[in-house]
């Protein structure tokens, strides 16, 4: 079984528990304005690693894990758009006793009894998900990101159904997702769910910027500044992180 990867990081602080392995996979149907890896966007790039090839090269960084009760992260792009790898990469890890993580925007959530019948297999082997909402509101949403937001806050309660561990992250964009009201909501969405172990507030940077203009895309948010510590502290307040 192959995957379509972008990239790997072998020693990732910021991806969940400890130290991790992180695969960014290729491939995403949300176009965040904010996104610092649209180069991750278009399905059909990227490099293509067998599953047994990453599992021989995770192995060499086993004892880093073991100290610091860390494990293998999947990010992307999207993951999720790569079910059956990543049901026969989270096995495979599994054998090894390792952490395994997906950070998804759930952006490719479906119904759909394919979808489903893959993700029910994958969820088992699954031990957190840092699931990103990136608003509250299904129409700033779809002005943020291209989508609507209504199959993500379905993912986000499915998930919760299903008793999985999740993280909840959000990303701070001033002007845009930074809102009191929002955050409100926002907080109070995250409230009807059992499963949530942890929220997380991520500042918005511009350290993505040279990857737009390389790409020959318009970043629109050039003009938005990351916001301050007080905003920051503001919306930890807020959604209770």
């Amino acid at each position: 079984m192959n995957g379509r990867i972008h990239s790997i990081e072998t020693c990732g602080t910021v991806d969940g528990p400890g130290l991790r392995y992180v695969i960014f996979t290729q491939g995403c149907l949300l176009r965040c304005q904010f996104c610092h890896n649209p180069d991750t966007w278009k399905l059909n790039k990227g490099k293509e690693m067998s599953v047994s090839e990453i599992i021989h090269d995770i192995k060499t960084y086993l004892p880093f894990f073991q100290a610091s009760g860390g494990g293998v992260t999947v990010s992307g792009g999207e993951p999720l758009l790569q079910l059956d790898f990543l049901i026969e990469l989270f096995t495979e890890c599994k054998k090894l006793g390792i952490h395994t993580t997906i950070d998804s925007s759930g952006g490719c959530f479906t119904r759909s009894p394919q979808f489903m019948e893959r993700l029910e297999k994958l969820l088992p082997l699954t031990d957190l998900i840092l699931l990103d909402i990136k608003e509250i509101d299904p129409v700033k949403h779809k002005e943020l990101t291209g989508l609507s937001n209504e199959h993500i806050l379905d993912f986000a309660q499915y998930l919760s159904d299903k008793n999985v561990p999740v993280w909840i992250r959000h990303v701070l964009v001033p002007t845009i997702s930074d809102n009191d009201e929002d955050l409100t909501n926002l907080s109070a969405f995250i409230k009807t769910l059992k499963n949530v172990e942890k929220i997380e507030v991520l500042p918005y940077h511009k350290l993505g910027i040279y990857k737009w203009e390389s790409l020959g895309l318009e970043y629109k948010l050039k003009d938005v500044e990351p916001p301050t510590e007080e905003r920051v502290k503001n919306a930890e307040r807020i959604l209770g992180s």
